[in-house]
Formats: C-alpha cells, sequence, structure tokens
C-alpha cells in the first residue's frame, strides 16, 4: 500500500496523528476525547475537524496507518518462514505482530475489530496465507490474535498472552 501522505510531525495534522497513535493505541476510542486529542497535539480541537472531518477520522487514519504496519510484519513472517509449511507460518507471523503490538504500545488500537464499514484486512491476510485459502479461517485467526492483543490491554500478562497464541495450532 502507497501512503498518499506522510504526516510531518510538527504540523498541526501531523502532531494530531501521533499523539491520536498514542492515545488511541493506550485507550478505547470512546475513552479518548476530542479536547484531550487536541491538547496533547497543542492545536484547537477545530483541527481535528479541518484535517480529519472527526474524531472517528482521526481514529481511521491511525488504526490505518498502525495496521499496514502490522500487515507489513505479518506478511514479512509469511513469506520469510513460507519453506516451513503454512500452519507453523501463520502461528509465527501471529507472534511476530502480537510482539509488534505490544512493543509498540497498539494493543487497544490493533485488539479493537474494524469499525463495521471496514475491511478486516487481517482477516484477509491470514485468509489467503492458510492451504487452501479460507476466509472463515482467516476470521477465525483474527479474533483468536486480537483476542491475545486485547487480554494484554486490560492488563493480563503478554506472555500468558504470548504462550496461550503459541497453544493454538493449525494443522497442515
Amino acid at each position: 500500500m502507497v501512503r498518499q501522505w506522510v504526516p510531518v510531525s510538527t504540523s498541526p495534522k501531523g502532531r494530531l496523528a501521533l499523539r491520536a497513535v498514542s492515545l488511541f493505541g493506550a485507550r478505547p476510542f470512546d475513552e479518548v476525547t476530542v479536547g484531550e486529542l487536541a491538547a496533547a497535539a497543542d492545536v484547537t480541537t477545530g483541527a481535528i475537524y479541518h484535517h480529519f472531518g472527526s474524531k472517528l477520522g482521526l481514529y481511521s487514519f491511525v488504526r490505518a496507518d498502525v495496521e499496514q504496519r502490522l500487515l507489513d510484519r505479518l506478511e514479512g513472517a509469511l513469506a520469510a518462514r513460507a519453506t516451513i509449511g503454512s500452519s507453523a507460518a501463520i502461528s509465527a507471523a501471529l507472534e511476530v505482530g502480537f510482539d509488534f503490538a505490544v512493543r509498540e504500545s497498539f494493543v487497544r488500537i490493533l485488539g479493537a475489530a474494524p469499525m463495521e464499514s471496514e475491511v478486516d484486512r487481517v482477516a484477509q491476510v491470514l485468509g489467503e496465507s492458510v492451504e487452501p485459502a479460507s476466509p472463515v479461517l482467516g476470521r477465525l485467526l483474527a479474533a483468536v490474535w486480537r483476542e491475545a492483543v486485547t487480554s494484554v490491554a486490560e492488563g493480563g500478562s503478554a506472555d500468558e498472552a504470548r504462550a496461550a497464541l503459541r497453544s493454538f495450532q493449525l494443522r497442515d
């Protein structure tokens, strides 16, 4: 995916995007206020509406960015481990993605399922990676992965969640 715009961190739009990633990564969408986002970026609330149309527009923007970073890692892990069998590659990819979400503190934003109007790109990638390709299995794998990430967001142990992901295995 080619980005249409890369935020310049010193611009109001860039500051909003960078602060929103941090706030939405740590807390659920409903708990982050427009005023809090504006204050964190040192802009007026009007800047959110000017640049993104709404709080949801800002959330969608940063979620797409963070999700693309996750997908890049998942696809890289799947490609690098393609010779070990699809189930082992998928398990490895799930763990790589989990470690990324936890390390970067994106557990809330990536643990949440996409909004109803959005395509679940994580489920698509995972569903296309199993043999034979299966959209249903892709959705199940994405749900298991998100539950592990969400457990960390809710204060659970990352080690326990990672161990649970490792114990979830597919058969080739």
